[in-house]
């Protein structure tokens, strides 16, 4: 069993392997962390805000009442220490419960049960050397009376003789050059683990700084640091959203992954074409492309290609800006470095290769401009020729520029093709700060601070001009399909604009602070996304209507920095008036603490509908042949008739006896239900008797659901059914000769079709009849004594 912590001030006690809440316990004040021992059966513990004062917590002991209501008040609280740290891996208790051990800021405090007594241990801010001596988390030796804390400088303290006030004694541990983000200590105590910002894991042995041992490369930052109870595996949390399981000798085993979180995402969220996967900041200079459908990353792709160093305040090479090709043929990213005097520009074309099934550097341009680039889009086309494709850039150097392939005439040169600037465009010495392709690509949009500039991408004649102070632009998009005759921009000011571009004109506009922008690719909806105080609200509309057709106001409490639409592979058939918008496309949101987030065209009620919640449920039990039983066999009750031999033929039981098997191969034969039920409920029976009886309910509650599915209905039967089952009887008294005589009639009989299908039925062979002969004459009564 498990208890699970809230903030909503519940303990809950789960039963985990079959995902079954027990108890909910209600405390009546936020939780921050918890602790449960097996020394304390009745109680755990607890760290809550101290009433009355502000950032000031407790850890308290709430006792658990064994009562048999599902929902209990738990108010029995009583403080343990006080002036605590809210974070979990502040405090932790030490040998079998004999204390209770916690660090805040430069203070240790220990509590011994049994003698009732507290010493305090306080550390200088700075060492002698200068080193930072602030605690950052600590454990507990399992057997001995020792205690381990981490500090801000790197360094690890053992301490011991903590029953003493002024005789305490530590020593001193030293390998992480940052802070140390945790520790733990093996089962047996032998060994410490420690973990901080360089992705390394360190195991000392014995306390001693000599003897130690490392597992590098674990991708970010360890967080938090776990030992499985048996002591034969070591778990890692990790800053970018990753769980990592090691073996207790420090070998690698498998890695939990799904969204990472990057240290920043700048490269906004983009769809892969191909794929439809998303497409963000991952790891350090690397993208990762993200399953939406299976909450998994489908790959890693290293676009910076040098190794990152773990420091802080080290300038290095970052991913700022990704595009992709229409097709997702071509992908162009932009990598930057910033120091005090100097910037560092990259721009990578990279082509997908079918070989490999992966992107593969293709042109690499070094500083593509003299200033950030802060826009970059690829132009539409259906890529069958690559004469087509063109990349436009805007920087804030007052240019924007277009690159089209070119034939490499270099005879050294590995490929046939590479990207080269074919234009360069500029206006009145403006900043360019966005740039977009309308939908059939003819037209380019390219904005310099306040004004708005359209181009013709074949003649890179200036077409005109659109301006709308105050505010510089902030982003800028065309309608696509029946209003790609629109231009939309949003200002810095609060204003958006729509821009007709065949008179040339203002369309509407409307004063709305929006920060993000963004068309649907499959329909003429835009979606823009405003935030007022702290608060995101959603404006969807189509530019030829300045009214919207749908607003969400307070869609989250953070701030939205970007947003796509993802086309959906089957559109939407039972999406109501109110979300037709999102019928051919879904929409994601991503927050400032990198939260994804989607809207949902039905209700979490709506999207489970009774069958599916059932499923759901079962899905969560283990199988077994009881659950086989119970849950498996009235499923089969309701669907059509092939449909319940497929189900016996295809279970997912992977231990079934001999018996069941045959029985499950003689039933595959059948196409009629009434013929078909007996045997089904004969192959639960055997299931059943394969199970252990520990694990079974008790037999008041199981036998009435069991005689009862013996049962066969005699609504529905007709004439011929009642005059079947007589002849059937009547076979028992008769000798094998005259048996199969009366079977080969029977065939002959059944051999009509089944509209159903389609189909004929299928024949069942001698030898076949002989056995489910011998299965029918086989007394099962005594079942019903259980």
């Amino acid at each position: 069993q498990l208890y699970s912590s809230s903030l909503d001030g519940t303990i809950k006690l789960w039963d985990f392997t079959d995902g079954i809440l027990i108890k909910t316990f209600t405390v009546g004040c936020k939780l921050l962390a918890l602790y449960a021992l097996a020394s304390f059966e009745d109680s755990v513990f607890v760290i809550i805000p101290k009433s009355g004062e502000r950032d000031s917590f407790q850890l308290v002991s709430v006792k658990l009442t064994k009562a048999a209501d599902q929902e209990i008040e738990a108010t029995e609280l009583s403080v343990i220490l006080d002036g605590v740290d809210k974070s979990p891996k502040h405090t932790a208790f030490g040998r079998e419960g004999e204390y209770v051990a916690s660090v805040k800021e430069l203070e240790l405090q220990v509590y011994f049960f049994k003698r009732k007594q507290k010493n305090r241990f306080s550390l200088s801010a700075t060492s002698i050397k200068g080193g930072n001596n602030r605690f950052t988390c600590i454990a507990c030796h399992p057997k001995e009376d020792c205690i381990a804390t981490g500090h801000g400088d790197g360094k690890i303290r053992l301490w011991r003789n903590f029953y003493h006030n002024k005789e305490y004694t530590f020593s001193t541990l030293h390998w992480h050059h940052d802070i140390v983000m945790d520790l733990a200590f093996s089962v047996e105590g032998t060994s410490l683990l420690s973990g901080g910002i360089e992705s390394v894991l360190v195991q000392w042995h014995n306390g001693s700084d000599c003897k130690k041992d490392f597992l590098p490369r674990l991708g970010s930052a360890i967080e938090c640091i776990s030992v499985s109870s048996d002591g034969t595996s070591y778990c890692t949390s990790h800053t970018d959203n990753r769980i990592t399981i090691i073996s207790s000798n420090l070998r690698f085993s498998r890695s939990i992954q799904g969204l990472i979180k990057a240290r920043d995402v700048k490269t906004g969220l983009v769809v892969d074409p191909r794929t439809k996967a998303l497409v963000l900041n991952g790891e350090p200079g690397h993208l990762q492309f993200y399953c939406l459908q299976t909450d998994k990353q489908l790959y890693s792709l290293d676009i910076v290609q040098q190794e990152y160093i773990h420091q802080e305040g080290l300038k290095q090479l970052d991913l700022v800006k990704i595009a992709f090709s229409a097709q997702g043929k071509w992908l162009a990213t932009v990598e930057e470095r910033e120091d005090d005097t100097d910037l560092e520009l990259q721009l990578k074309l990279w082509v997908y290769d079918e070989e490999t099934q992966s992107f593969k550097l293709n042109t690499r341009i070094n500083m593509p401009h003299e200033d950030h680039i802060t826009a970059m889009c690829f132009r539409d086309t259906d890529e069958v020729e690559d004469d087509s494709a063109m990349l436009v850039t805007a920087s804030k150097d007052c240019l924007f520029k277009a690159w089209v392939i070119v034939e490499d005439t270099d005879p050294e040169a590995q490929q046939s093709v590479s990207w080269s600037c074919d234009f360069v465009g500029s206006y009145h010495n403006y900043q360019a700060t966005n740039c977009c392709f309308s939908e059939d690509g003819s037209l380019l949009a390219v904005s310099f601070e306040e004004t708005v500039t359209v181009w013709d991408s074949f003649t890179w004649d200036l077409k005109c001009t659109f301006c709308h102070p105050p505010g510089k632009i902030r982003n800028i998009c065309f309608g696509r399909l029946t209003c790609s005759k629109y231009l939309i921009g949003a200002t810095d000011h609060g204003f958006l604009c729509c821009w007709n571009l065949l008179s040339c004109a203002l369309e509407w506009s409307a004063q709305l602070n929006v920060l993000v922008l963004q068309p649907d690719p499959l329909s003429e909806h835009i979606a823009a996304v405003s935030c007022i105080s702290k608060d995101s609200s959603l404006f969807v509309f189509k530019p030829n209507e300045p009214r919207p057709i749908c607003i969400q106001r307070n869609l989250c409490k953070e701030k939205i920095q970007f947003a796509v639409f993802v086309p959906r592979d089957i559109p939407e058939t039972s999406a109501s008036e109110k979300h037709l918008w999102l019928r051919r496309s879904q929409i994601f949101f991503l927050t400032t603490t990198q939260e994804l987030m989607t809207l949902s065209t039905k209700s979490p009620e709506e999207r489970l509908t009774p069958s599916s919640k059932q499923l759901a449920v079962e899905e969560s039990l283990p199988m077994t042949p009881f659950s086989l039983l119970l849950g498996k066999h009235r499923h089969q009750k309701s669907q059509e008739d092939a449909d319940l031999g497929k189900v016996v033929v295809h279970s997912h039981h992977k231990q079934d006896s001999p018996a069941v098997k045959e029985v499950g191969v003689i039933i595959s034969k059948f196409t009629n239900k009434t013929e078909k039920e007996p045997f089904l409920t004969l192959l639960s029976s055997l299931q059943l008797l394969h199970t252990p009886a520990h694990v079974l309910p008790s037999a008041s509650f199981l036998c009435p659901i069991f005689i009862n599915s013996l049962l066969t209905s005699k609504e529905n039967k007709s004439a011929e059914e009642v005059a079947d089952e007589v002849e059937m009887e009547s076979k028992d008294s008769e000798d094998d000769s005259d048996e199969e005589r009366n079977i080969a009639e029977i065939e002959q009989d059944d051999q009509r079709p089944v509209d159903f299908w389609g189909e004929t039925t299928c024949k069942l062979s001698k030898s076949e009849e002989r056995e489910l002969r011998k299965i029918r004459k086989m007394d099962y009564s005594w079942i019903s004594s259980c």
